[in-house]
């Protein structure tokens, strides 16, 4: 594995802002003191034995090959657990990691140092986690001019980092949310028949709505689901700008890559559904112009990483 190219913008205030939110909701669940006899809002353990003059050095260290991604992240939740830690990273996000590197150094109170422990891993593990898996399918069609593209398959309140991680990974994002394009999916054509059907004259139908709104309402980008070569020639004919071919097989994408370069050229292909890291280069290969897959980030598990205290 390489470090992967980095894709669309860097760690931002919309990270930063929802990064500040979970933060807040993750010290709250450790902190919170339930039922607990003392009631006191602190880490227990930490007033029993540490000192709260000690101070202390950890390093940040993976334990797995991977792909990096919250660094920023894990510097927030260490100067929420105590804004005199001094958080020094050695590493940024997207960088390949190897066993046993260092990411970060953290200096400070060892209570506060103990506190921001988990919380921070927890953040880095599952989003180097997105970014290695995300990186993992780049690489399959990294000499093919395709375009890997995640979903709105993410974990509530996590779109922004978890979406991050995936521009982390190298793969590119769809849409952030429902307002910055109009993908029109077969729930939404069957809707609009009043037997719940969604056939190519109600596909075409939905394209042509969706133009209308887009040309009224500044030049959205049009895309429509499809799932047959039926529904394929009525949609390439009202010229939107990009089709979704959903759970087309091999044969089918290539027949109707086909098709669009007789009748659209123009019109951006998208594959999607049952995509997954072994038959994604397979589908790369029929000439398609965009991949999507949900799995980038709902099948991506976290990786190992630590938090080693070290003698001074």
């Amino acid at each position: 594995m390489t470090t992967p190219p980095r894709t669309c913008t860097p760690f931002g205030s919309k990270e930063a802002s929802q990064a500040a939110d979970l933060i807040r909701m993750a010290f709250r669940e450790d902190l919170d003191p339930g039922e607990s006899a003392w009631g006191r809002h602190a880490d227990a353990t930490s007033l029993a034995l540490i000192p709260e003059t000690t101070c202390g050095q950890a390093a940040l260290v993976s334990r797995v090959t991977g792909v990096l991604a919250g660094v920023e992240v894990a510097r927030m939740v260490f100067q929420t657990a105590d804004p005199r830690l001094e958080f020094e990273s050695q590493k940024k996000d997207g960088d390949f990691l190897q066993p046993g590197e260092t990411i970060a150094r953290i200096r400070g109170p060892i209570r506060g140092l103990l506190l921001g422990e988990r919380t921070a891993l927890n953040f880095l593990q599952r989003l180097s986690g997105i970014a290695t898996w995300t990186a993992s399918h780049v690489q399959r069609i990294s000499d093919l001019p395709v375009v890997l593209l995640d979903t709105r398959k993410t974990t509530p309140g996590w779109r922004f980092l978890e979406k991050y991680a995936v521009r982390m990974g190298g793969a590119t994002n769809h849409r952030m949310s429902l307002a910055d394009g109009i993908l029109v999916k077969d729930n939404h054509l069957a809707a609009l028949d009043q037997k719940g059907r969604a056939g190519p004259k109600r596909a075409a139908e939905g394209t042509a709505l969706a133009r209308r709104f887009s040309q009224e309402n500044g030049g959205l980008s049009v895309e429509i689901e499809v799932d047959g070569l039926d529904q394929l020639t009525a949609v390439l004919a009202e010229g939107p700008d990009i089709i979704l071919l959903d759970n087309f097989s091999i044969q089918n994408l290539v027949l109707a890559v086909a098709l669009r370069k007789q009748v659209a050229p123009l019109v951006l292909l998208e594959a999607s559904g049952g995509i997954g890291l072994e038959n994604l280069r397979e589908v790369a290969l029929t000439g398609i112009d965009r991949i999507s897959v949900g799995g980038l980030i709902h099948q991506a598990r976290s990786i190992d990483l630590a938090l080693d205290y070290e003698t001074s």
